[in-house]
């Protein structure tokens, strides 16, 4: 047997929190104590919640002052001995535990206590023994008083036995207190002295029979044991001075007689309204007596099973429409390869984008996140995609498509297009695939062994045409020529800047970091940059690393700047101010409006790009400096998409998220399913054909958050340490795990499993053992089962 553990509630003389003595109870059971004594200064909930005592006992042994709520949520297998007096509530919600008390216990004693034994060696307070219950299953819960109780004892009393020797009681007519029993529905009460007047409308006198008497006696001998009392058991063991008050049954309730249902129904219905009554010849319906538990169509609640019918939230977030909860339930399945491989179908940037660059919009809407649960790691997932194998590609069709723009966008677009069959090359000015991906981002937020590999598998698949100069109308339009479609994809290369005097001097963030990534940049000690969001934070972290030892950013407003760039760049020293308005900009630095000068070697404008429109023709609308295109970014020329920054400024995964849907589209004229041009009547239309909206998904409504049931998970995880533990903490939102809970918790066992061809599955409810309780839909954690109103009769 371990040591006893001493767990003092002071330090240095202070008295610790409630919640630190706390912690360290539970740190110390942790580490294998299983017998601890506790200097109590008055800390709430001692000696509850020690879950591992159901298969190792803890013996608990409390000194000093316990506060409130001692023993609460205590667990079978706990033993509490308090060598004085407790506070209100002890015994609250107890679940099993065994408790001593050798001195008084305050109010509300073992209050809605389910489970376990209180025995108490003085008085107890007002409302003890309130509300307690009792599951058949498990042994009912005791109360066991050597004095006597206070006003309303067992006030709302469900179940459980109570037993108060009134010892040292003034007057032992007073042994229950004030009031006893109102509103108990169960239990028992066994008291000693004179015969108390209880609540009539509740409680009622009973004769206590031989049985109860052995029972009495023999647990009477344990009660007095365990206070060190044996020598009271002949005092108290005297039958004709105690008394047993129970809580009436319904039936002795009832304050006058009252009609049969089937004497109602031939005195009062048939008479009045139905045979012989007022609609006697204009109804035939069967209105026999309903049984007290209905099925089949008398129901009121039908359970429906609408597995895959809305889509995760982590899926809706995701502007690639990669399908995440459908990867974590495949790595469930011992499946990770698949999960992997699964991404490409969505993004040929897997580990690029999802694993490095981007903000993890997936992580965001994850339900657990309304539960204060960590969401779980999609970053994790996404950086396995380094290892992803690229599909079967099919024979090409005779189509063909010309995408501008060899960035992210461009090369998504033409690798949905090479996977759907169609011919797609990319013209580019550059000598590599990849624009702002390989030219500007720096090496620090991704790996370049990470990008350099996925680059080189989307090379493998896509053509790649060297425009060498910059494109012109003409080159435009002897493109449009030779090819089906075509997608442009160019992005925002033109930088914005001021129009204040000395603008010449600035350097633009997109010839910064092209030049940092290089290795051809350069910057004096002192470096303002104009503009503080994520752009401008990259420029900050960059210019630390080539040598800057003064980093400012401004921006007219509160820095837009999130995530690993904005920890990057204040980790590399970062100052930010705002709101600041620049004026001037001088060989001294950067002069505000206000007069203040901010001195700078080096003065970058971050202020974002806008695109450069001046290739394309004037049939191809535009606004505010940006593309015009409908819902799957077709322009107004039917034969030309727009896609990524060219239509709105936005998140890579945006970009790629926008060459997937214009794929589509192109796919689908190709192929019939939708004409070149749609006009708003067609659109309509189109708008009910849910393989236009989300092509291969038939799921079109995000799941209601309240639909998830997050009791199944821990919330004090604070990280993950593999994928495996990923998947088993996802809530698998809209999608059945097969976990069989809802089947289990059938009172009626009307639900089973269904084996269906290619390994799935349904679960099936039998209608006529179901009775709409609705403890599936209640259970369930993935918000599958649905409680819908039945179908009324005729």
């Amino acid at each position: 047997m371990q040591n006893n553990t001493f767990i003092a509630g002071k330090e240095n003389g202070v008295r610790l929190e409630s919640r630190i003595l706390e912690e360290r109870i539970q740190d110390a059971v942790r580490q294998g104590a299983r017998e601890l004594t506790i200097e109590a200064c008055g800390q709430h909930g001692l000696g509850g919640r020690l879950w591992v005592a159901k298969e190792e006992p803890i013996h608990v042994t409390i000194t000093g002052a316990p506060g409130q709520r001692m023993a609460s949520l205590g667990v079978p297998g706990t033993f509490i001995e308090v060598m004085g007096p407790a506070s209100d509530d002890t015994g609250w919600l107890n679940a099993g535990a065994e408790v001593v008390v050798h001195g008084n216990a305050g109010n509300g004693t073992c209050n809605a206590m389910a489970q376990g034994k209180v025995f108490v060696g003085g008085d107890v307070g007002s409302r003890s023994m309130t509300m307690t219950k009792q599951n058949p299953r498990f042994p009912a819960p005791e109360l066991w008083v050597l004095g006597q109780a206070g006003d309303y004892f067992a006030e709302f009393m469900a179940g459980g036995v109570a037993v108060v020797c009134g010892v040292d009681a003034i007057d032992q007519a007073c042994t229950l207190g004030y009031r006893p029993c109102v509103g108990m529905v169960g239990g028992r009460i066994f008291y000693r002295g004179q015969e108390q007047t209880v609540s009539a409308a509740d409680a009622i006198h009973a004769p206590i029979t031989d049985d109860d008497w052995a029972w009495l006696t023999e647990n009477l001998k344990q009660f007095l044991n365990k206070l060190g009392k044996d020598d009271l058991f002949a005092t108290l063991a005297v039958r004709e001075e105690w008394h047993l008050a129970r809580a009436k049954t319904p039936h002795e309730k009832i304050t006058r007689k009252r009609k049969s249902m089937s004497e109602f129904h031939a005195k009062v219905w048939d008479m009045e309204l139905g045979r012989g009554g007022l609609v006697g010849d204009l109804t035939s319906v069967d209105r026999s007596p309903i049984g007290l538990i209905t099925t089949g169509e008398l129901r009121r609640n039908v359970p429906v099973w609408e597995n895959c019918k809305y889509m995760p939230p982590c899926q809706a977030s995701c502007p690639s429409g990669i399908p995440v909860q459908k990867r974590w339930q495949l790595i469930r399945e011992g499946r990770l390869a698949e999960a992997v491989d699964l991404s490409l179908e969505f993004t040929p940037f897997p580990a690029t984008v999802c694993g490095y660059l981007c903000p993890n919009l997936c992580m965001e809407g994850c339900t657990r996140g309304l539960g204060s649960l960590k969401p779980v790691d999609a970053k994790m997932l996404g950086k396995e995609g380094i290892n992803a194998h690229p599909p079967m590609l099919p024979l090409s069709s005779d189509k063909k498509v010309a995408v501008i723009g060899g960035g992210p966008a461009g090369i998504s677009v033409a690798w949905q297009l090479r996977l759907k069959g169609h011919k797609a090359s990319v013209f580019d000015m550059d000598e590599k695939l990849g624009g702002k991906l390989q030219a500007s981002i720096p090496a620090n937020r991704i790996p370049p062994e990470v990008l350099a590999a996925e680059l080189d598998r989307a090379r493998e698949v896509i053509p790649h045409v060297r425009l060498e100069k910059k494109l012109t109308r003409e080159d435009f339009e002897a493109i449009r020529k030779d090819y089906d479609f075509i997608v442009l994809a160019t992005g925002a290369q033109r930088p914005r800047t001021l129009p204040v005097p000395g603008n010449e001097r600035l350097v633009t963030a997109l010839d910064f970091l092209k030049a940092a990534k290089h290795g051809d940049g350069k910057v004096g000690e002192r470096v303002v940059v104009i503009g503080a969001g994520n752009v401008g934070c990259d420029v900050a972290t960059e210019a630390a690393r080539l040598g800057a030892k003064s980093l400012t950013l401004i921006d007219v407003q509160k820095p837009a700047s999130f995530g690993k760039e904005r920890e990057e760049a204040e980790k590399a020293g970062a100052q930010f101010m705002w709101p600041c308005f620049t004026k001037e900009i001088t060989a001294e630095g950067v002069v505000l409006t206000d007069g203040r000068v901010l001195p700078a070697d080096t003065v970058v404008i971050s202020i974002g790009d806008t695109p450069d429109l001046e290739a394309f023709p004037e049939n191809i609308a535009r606004e505010r400096g940006f593309i015009t295109v409908n819902e799957v970014n077709q322009t107004t020329d039917p034969h030309v998409f727009a896609i990524g920054d060219l239509v709105k400024l936005g998140l890579l995964t945006q970009a790629i998220g926008d060459g997937r849907r214009a794929a589509q589209a192109i796919d689908d004229i190709v192929a019939g399913r939708r004409p070149l041009s749609v006009t708003a009547d067609m659109m309509e239309e189109l708008k009910t054909r849910i393989e236009y909206m989300d092509p291969g998904n038939h799921m079109s409504e995000t799941i209601d958050y309240s639909r998830m049931n997050l009791a199944y998970f821990d919330p004090r995880l604070g990280g993950f340490e593999s994928l495996d533990q990923c998947a088993e903490e996802c809530s698998s939102c809209g999608v059945c795990r097969d976990c069989g809970i809802c089947e289990a918790i059938c009172p009626r066992g009307a639900i089973s499993r269904q084996a269906l061809p290619d390994n799935e599955f349904a679960m099936v409810c039998d209608s006529e053992k179901c009775i709409g309780c609705g403890f599936c839909a209640g259970a369930c954690p993935c918000g599958i089962w649905t409680l819908i109103p039945n179908t009324p009769l005729g």
